[in-house]
């Protein structure tokens, strides 16, 4: 961490462009797999069957058109963050701004918030703390060590809680299928885990609410009826995943960190390849602790639920806490939760890492014009305890809005809001005729249609199998993986709309910014070339004379004093390290053959399950 090179604004923020692939893959899946996911994916599981599973198989997709897409554009851009491109390809300040504070509140709503909530079931379960206690110590460890390193940190300790949460899970797979008496038992069980008490609190409940999904076991489910239908599986799921996997800070911030474009290749290869797993580790666990407490796990009788997990909807999501509490023996009981409290602390410091990228480079610069790099790097780690507070304050919203199983919430909300900024980034890329004013409007528009969506939700509730939803069938009775193409389509079309009756953006602004022009020489003018940061030169050149105790704590933070500034023909070699996406032949090669592995691999699974 000493030599991670935390005292520039791009190392601390991209890790010098230094990363090898292997540390890169694993940091972007645990940045990715938080324990969000090993409640959500097992409990949606424990619900409904392995069809759940494919929001992580779509992935394998779309991490391809990442390296081989997204990132060569990014980094010919030169940027560090998915506004800071969007201003460079269109100008103006409106873009930049919105998506940060759009990204910001994502990230307390979303990620921290739902991250937040499953690590609290765990620690609940198993520590007996309250809730809020559990909470505080928890943010406050995985502060201390955002704050301190940077993101060369965040990826050294993702990578070792990958491999702790990897084995830990295995070894729970392994017991939760010799409990159940292999697969061919599973399979069996499963469709019989029926639930003794289905009657009382004098409702009429109906043989669906607690009987397991005729298609339990088949990923492809019915267009209309089904939980997560067909249609939206392929195209829905798809556009979501692009916002996510393509343009989002958190993701993009690990690749941009990458020695060179056959090294991001590579981690985007080996993630893909760790994605496979959470269907063998995740979903299955999650049926198989339906078959072991179908009591608990599938309860549906409201008085019951509220018996087992202090909730009327049901309590799925407690199907793998409750299967690590019950089946591991003592010491690896401890190893699994250490597991789950890793990946949420992984996910978390990824999380606070590229929001106080956002916030200092977006946000911060624009209210302090001349700020200096020290100044920057201390904002950063201010904004995190702000991240922290907000987040903390946003845990009970979650608790009322248990709407049953927590993975459906997290795609959902997805759904409401990523499919516009997806909109805009791939025709960003691809189609150089779209301006600001297109850009700008289909955002807004998307935005707004997004968010009458998402606040009639938490207004009248989801409902649940036993009290259907009040909402007006108009606003709520679509599956929101339809909602996301009807969203996506009505964001393209307002963009383009727009756009064509608007001034084109001269192509001399436009070099390696767009697929067309991405291997264009000439010189770029930048659109925001006129506002470039005045570096605070006079910082540089005071004498040092900071006592003991000052240099101590600037060493801590990262603040140490750099050598003598560079020269032009240094800073130009500098550039051109950050922005070069050359590959070597060879390695070329290899990652192109390794990614057709992938992609027949990714089509076999999901015609095997199908």
């Amino acid at each position: 961490m000493l030599r991670t090179n935390r005292s520039t604004v791009g190392g601390f923020f991209l890790a010098g462009r230094s990363m090898v692939w292997w540390p890169m893959g694993a940091s972007l899946f645990a940045s990715n797999i938080g324990s969000g996911h090993f409640v959500g994916l097992a409990g949606t599981g424990a619900a409904s069957g392995i069809a759940t599973a494919v929001f992580e198989w779509n992935a394998l997709f779309l991490l391809l058109v990442l390296g081989w897409v997204f990132v060569p554009i990014y980094i010919k851009a030169g940027v560090m963050t998915m506004p800071e491109y969007l201003k460079k390809r269109f100008g103006g300040k409106r873009l930049q701004i919105y998506l940060s504070v759009l990204s910001l509140f994502i990230c307390v709503a979303l990620r921290i918030s739902s991250d937040i909530f499953s690590g609290a079931i765990f620690i609940k379960l198993a520590l007996g703390l309250d809730l809020y206690l559990a909470i505080i110590i928890l943010l406050a460890i995985t502060a201390l060590y955002t704050i301190t390193g940077g993101l060369a940190s965040v990826i050294y300790t993702d990578t070792l809680q990958t491999i702790i949460m990897l084995i830990g899970s295995f070894i729970l797979m392994g017991f939760a299928f010799s409990e159940v008496g292999g697969f061919d038992s599973f399979r069996e069980k499963y469709m019989n885990a029926i639930p003794s008490i289905v009657e009382g609190d004098n409702l009429t409940i109906s043989a669906k609410c607690y009987t397991p999904q005729p298609d339990s076991f088949h990923i492809f489910r019915d267009a209309v009826t089904g939980d997560i239908p067909w249609p939206g599986m392929i195209f829905g799921m798809t556009i979501v995943a692009a916002w996510y996997w393509c343009t989002d800070q958190v993701i993009v911030q690990r690749c941009l960190s990458g020695k060179d474009m056959s090294h991001v290749k590579a981690a985007c290869i080996m993630c893909g390849y760790l994605k496979l797993l959470p269907m063998f580790l995740m979903v299955m666990p999650g049926m198989i602790s339906r078959i072991l407490y179908t009591d608990k796990v599938a309860c549906v009788v409201p008085s019951e639920c509220v018996k087992y997990c202090g909730v009327e909807i049901g309590c799925t999501n407690y199907a793998y806490p409750t299967m690590v509490l019950e089946l591991m023996p003592d010491g690896l009981r401890g190893l699994m939760l250490s597991v789950m409290l890793a990946s949420l602390m992984s996910s978390l410091t990824s999380i606070f890492n590229s929001a106080s990228t956002l916030f200092t480079i977006d946000i911060y610069t624009k209210i302090r014009k001349k700020a200096s790099e020290k100044e920057l790097l201390i904002a950063g780690r201010l904004f995190i305890v702000v991240l922290i507070i907000l987040s903390i304050v946003w845990v009970p919203l979650i608790q009322v809005a248990q709407n049953g199983q927590l993975f459906h919430y997290i795609e959902s909300i997805s759904s409401y809001l990523g499919p516009p900024i997806a909109a805009v980034f791939l025709l960003a890329i691809f189609c150089k005729r779209v301006n600001e004013q297109g850009a700008f409007w289909g955002l807004i528009i998307g935005l707004v249609i997004g968010l009458i969506r998402m606040i009639a939700e938490f207004a009248f509730g989801t409902g649940s199998c036993i009290a259907p939803s009040n909402c007006p069938k108009i606003i709520c009775g679509v599956h929101y993986l339809y909602f996301a193409i009807i969203l996506f389509f009505i964001s393209v079309l307002v963009v383009l709309g727009i756009s064509l009756m608007t001034k084109p953006i001269p192509d001399v602004h436009l070099y390696r910014l767009c697929w067309a022009l991405r291997n264009s020489t000439e010189e770029r003018i930048d659109l925001d070339a006129e506002e470039k940061r005045e570096e605070e030169a006079n910082d540089d050149d005071v004498e040092d004379s900071r006592g003991c105790f000052k240099k101590a704590y600037d060493l801590f933070c990262g603040l140490q004093r750099r050598g003598p500034k560079l020269t032009k023909e240094e800073e130009e070699v500098l550039k051109k390290k950050l922005t070069d996406t050359s590959e070597k032949p060879l390695w070329r090669t290899v990652v192109n053959i390794n990614a057709l592995l992938l992609l027949t691999v990714a089509i076999f699974v999901h015609g095997y399950f199908a």
